[in-house]
């Protein structure tokens, strides 16, 4: 899941409410000349675009100091440096995190601190990235930002009024935080199950001019009628300045969460993840689907241990085994080089990142990652695959077939497509008949004790409040939105049909 926008604490300027950041999860430790320390991996958003910075305690602290002289009437405070007990503890990491979480959000409510060189240079406000679009392609939300009504009244496809409202769930916790709003743990108060139901702000879709990535997410989650390693849509509808997404709910935690607290999985574990996540893709590319931000933040646990692919923002739809599309978009570290270059690309990105999100699983780190991002573009571009022999010989071949800087010689890249991944000699322990049957035993339980169960889920996230406004109180405008009162978003209501006949 992404990380949501935080709105700034003052109002001194228009310009100052476009920029926000946050902590996005808490840490990568990794050994550099044998020290271990600990990054925390920050997400900041102008506009438009977002990007991820990584930063050590001690970046944190230096700035800080820089802030202070600079602007002393501020009062503003760092966690300690030190504590009693061990630094790498997750409960001291987590306090650290808030406090880091409340110094971001600060900085960059104040326009005249987010001037300061040093200040520009620490959020890297001079070269945006991340989960980004940078293209004159059509499915890019930055084409035509200021597009004729023609063009921003979006036709999200057919759909039926499952006369669903808001007052029909409870709404529990916050469980993720995405671009345009948050994603709660629901029970329906009538067949009182649980569910996982993402609340879209309209006005932050239309601000970015967003809707036509909302309609590929809804069309992707409609497609998903039975693959076993997809999260599936239950039914959507909307209100007045919301879109409501019924997803299933899944608690095991992200990948992503779990590769934070054991650094690296055995390459049993590896395996046995890449594989459904490859049979996911490879589902996805009978579709005629390319998914474009394969990334641990985006790849869950179910409560039993098996992978369950999220966010479907950045797909596209309609692309062919060899055709290409050419939007540059993504997230820096899984960036195929192909994409980098802004040439047209095929669907053989994402088996790039597969080789990405595989390399992390048993190494620690991204393959070419530096905190510097244009030293890891070029890194990407033109730096040899290094691979340490801590891992089996099938595991380097498939790391450097799936990492292969060329994409006409890259593994899955032709018409077989995910075959070849999984007739691939590390996959030869893998039925992939039972595997995607669930036969298979999965080699990590998370062991949650129910639905109610979040200790999977990140701690910043739970914190939050649940908003108020997802109460009774928006009721009264199901009805006018099923009337269209707003063309944005025409049709963008469904339940199937099962529904449909009991209501």
């Amino acid at each position: 899941m992404d990380t949501m926008d935080k709105s700034p604490t003052n109002s001194a300027s228009s310009s100052t409410a476009l920029m926000q950041a946050e902590i996005a999860l808490s840490k990568d430790e990794y050994s550099e000349k044998k020290k271990r320390f600990t990054v925390y991996k920050v997400m900041v958003s102008i506009g438009k675009n977002s990007w991820f910075i990584f930063r050590r305690y001690a970046e944190f602290d230096k700035l800080y100091q820089t802030v202070k002289r600079q602007a002393p009437q501020l009062n503003w405070r760092l966690p300690p440096k030190r504590i009693f007990g061990n630094n790498f503890d997750p409960e001291f990491i987590r306090q650290r995190r808030d406090g880091l979480n409340d110094f971001i959000t600060m900085l960059v409510s104040h326009l005249d601190v987010l001037q300061h060189p040093d200040v520009r240079t620490f959020l890297a406000l001079d070269s945006p990235r991340s989960r980004m679009y940078d293209s004159d392609d059509s499915d890019s939300p930055t084409s035509s930002l200021s597009g004729s009504a023609e063009e921003t009244n979006v036709e999200l496809g057919p759909s039926n009024d499952p006369h669903a409202k808001p007052s029909d769930f409870d709404f529990l916790k916050v469980i993720g935080k995405g671009s345009f709003g948050k994603v709660l743990l629901a029970k329906h108060r009538k067949d009182e199950y649980f569910y996982a139901v993402k609340v879209l702000q309209k006005k932050a879709i239309m601000k970015r001019n967003e809707q036509k990535h909302i309609m590929a997410e809804r069309n992707v989650l409609l497609q998903n009628l039975k693959h076993p390693f997809l999260v599936g849509l239950h039914y959507s509808f909307q209100t007045l300045d919301k879109l409501y997404f019924v997803l299933d709910y899944v608690n095991g935690g992200e990948l992503f969460f779990h590769l934070q607290r054991e650094r690296t999985f055995a390459e049993s574990r590896a395996r046995f993840y890449a594989a459904e996540i490859a049979s996911a893709v490879g589902y996805m590319h009978s579709l005629k689907i390319i998914y474009r931000d394969l990334k641990p933040e985006n790849i869950l646990l179910d409560s039993k241990g098996h992978i369950v692919l999220t966010d479907f923002g950045l797909c596209k739809e309609g692309i062919e085994s060899n055709q290409t599309t050419s939007t540059f978009c993504g997230t820096p570290e899984y960036l195929a080089p192909e994409v980098l270059k802004k040439k047209p690309y095929t669907r053989s990105v994402d088996w790039w990142c597969l080789g990405a999100v595989l390399y992390e699983m048993l190494y620690g780190l991204p393959p070419f990652y530096s905190r510097d991002t244009h030293e890891m573009y070029q890194n990407i571009l033109y730096k040899p695959l290094k691979l340490r022999t801590n891992v089996s010989a099938s595991a380097r071949m498939i790391l450097e077939q799936l990492l292969q800087k060329n994409p006409e010689f890259r593994l899955g890249s032709g018409d077989r497509d995910v075959v070849d991944i999984k007739e691939h000699t590390f996959f030869s322990l893998i039925n992939w008949e039972d595997l995607e049957a669930r036969k298979l035993q999965t080699p990590y339980n998370p062991n949650v004790a129910g639905p109610e169960d979040l200790k999977h889920v990140d701690p910043e996230f739970v914190q939050e409040p649940v908003p108020e406004s997802l109460g009774e109180n928006d009721d009264h405008t199901v009805n006018a939105s099923v009337q269209e009162v707003d063309d944005a978003f025409v049709g963008f209501s469904y339940a199937p049909p099962s529904i449909l006949s009991n209501s």
